[in-house]
């Protein structure tokens, strides 16, 4: 018996195909359906449909909008940092050359421990009272007492705060894109604009970042989200506190969820969160990759 082409490759994604349309379009969709019901915490409960109420109620919630402006600050920091720390690793990785291949190995370390491992360990080096932080801090003479700056418990800080854990663990990510990026740029090309005169500022912003641009929208795009999300590192440190100053989206929606019982009010939070993300993937792949426009 033959089968087309067509049928046989239809065949083959068949199995990937069906794993998609179970674990992420059913739950995408019911994740919309639930958004439009009021629904009863209580399994079996009455299911009434409110329409747009729930959307409306969201958009009219302080701790939404809250959470929203916070979610952005964070992702802002946390990836620029990232982006910033890791292309100088990443660069100069690539000056070492082979003499950088323990260096890179010591440096992808932190990506190996668990988030919430990571959030631990840096509430014990920033907690009031004892963290080791401001103890080091105040032996060197730059705190007058280990406990002037309340790393996680000052509201106008800990947004900050909680950001480090998140990008000790993850800009060795960020370094491993680029460094894979840079080994693509062709040698012959940066050794002619060495002998044309052209200094390292001037390869950097003209010749290197542009050649890397697909590269850098994948990364941005990826961590972007990734940190956008964020959710164990900040709740094992403050757990959204204090006074919701390091509550972002997820942390939010969860708790809409289980603490306050209001699948309805959370599947509209998430269905809003799930299109704003969808939204800046697309702004930034059309922005900063530009697919096909280069050509």
């Amino acid at each position: 018996m033959r089968i087309s082409d067509r049928r046989f490759a239809m065949f083959l994604m068949a199995p990937a195909a069906l794993f998609l349309a179970i674990f992420v379009a059913y739950p995408l969709f019911r994740l919309v359906t639930d958004s439009f019901f009021k629904i009863s915490p209580m399994a079996g409960g009455p299911r009434d449909f409110v329409g747009l109420d729930n959307y409306f109620r969201a958009f009219a919630s302080e701790a939404f909008m809250g959470a929203g402006w916070r979610t952005l600050a964070y992702t802002l920091v946390v990836v620029t940092l990232e982006f910033a720390l890791g292309l100088g690793m990443a660069l100069l990785f690539t000056m070492l050359g082979r003499n950088s291949q323990i260096w890179r190995t010591v440096f992808l370390y932190p990506l190996m421990i668990a988030p919430i491992v990571a959030g631990l360990l840096w509430k014990f080096l920033m907690i009031d009272n004892f963290g080791l932080i401001g103890t080091l801090l105040h032996q060197a003479g730059i705190l007058q007492n280990p406990n002037q700056i309340g790393w996680l418990s000052d509201p106008n800080i800990v947004l900050f705060s909680v950001a480090i854990p998140d990008i000790w663990l993850t800009t060795s990510f960020m370094c491993l894109v680029l460094f894979a990026g840079l080994q693509n740029i062709p040698g012959d090309l940066i050794e002619a604009a060495r002998l044309d005169g052209a200094r390292a500022p001037a390869m950097l912003f003209r010749i290197i970042l542009p050649l890397l641009r697909p590269v850098i929208a994948v990364a941005l795009v990826v961590r972007g989200i990734d940190a956008a999300r964020a959710f164990d590192t900040i709740l094992i440190q403050t757990n959204g506190g204090p006074q919701s100053a390091s509550e972002t989206m997820s942390l939010l929606i969860y708790r809409t969820m289980i603490r306050f019982g209001d699948p309805g009010l959370a599947s509209a939070m998430g269905t809003i969160y799930l299109l704003a993300m969808l939204g800046v993937a697309f702004f930034a792949v059309a922005t900063i990759w530009r697919p096909g426009k280069d050509n």
